[in-house]
């Protein structure tokens, strides 16, 4: 007698609401960089956020919302070629 375990996995098909209570990025330590030589346009960055502060424009860049990333460095971290840096903000 075995049990069965049905997994569904739902990804976004559009981007979480941003910002439903106000800019929010005004207090991180570290902010990503993205190097656009590097980039493969992959988006685990705008997967993983958990701010929505990636973005993809129509030109196929892939850039930040400074003004509601909080500079968590997730973006960097699952970034399989190394695209992203955090850099100290100021």
């Amino acid at each position: 007698m075995g049990l069965s375990l049905e997994v569904k996995i739902y990804l976004p098909l559009s981007s979480p609401t941003v910002g439903a209570i106000g800019k929010t990025g005004l207090w991180r330590v570290f902010k990503p960089v993205i190097d656009q030589e590097k980039c493969t346009k992959c988006l685990q960055c705008w997967l993983f956020c958990p701010d929505a502060s990636i973005k993809r424009a129509e030109d196929d860049s892939v850039s930040v919302d400074y003004e509601y990333c909080k500079g968590c460095g997730i973006c960097s971290d699952v970034c399989p070629v190394g695209a992203i840096e955090m850099v100290k903000e100021g």
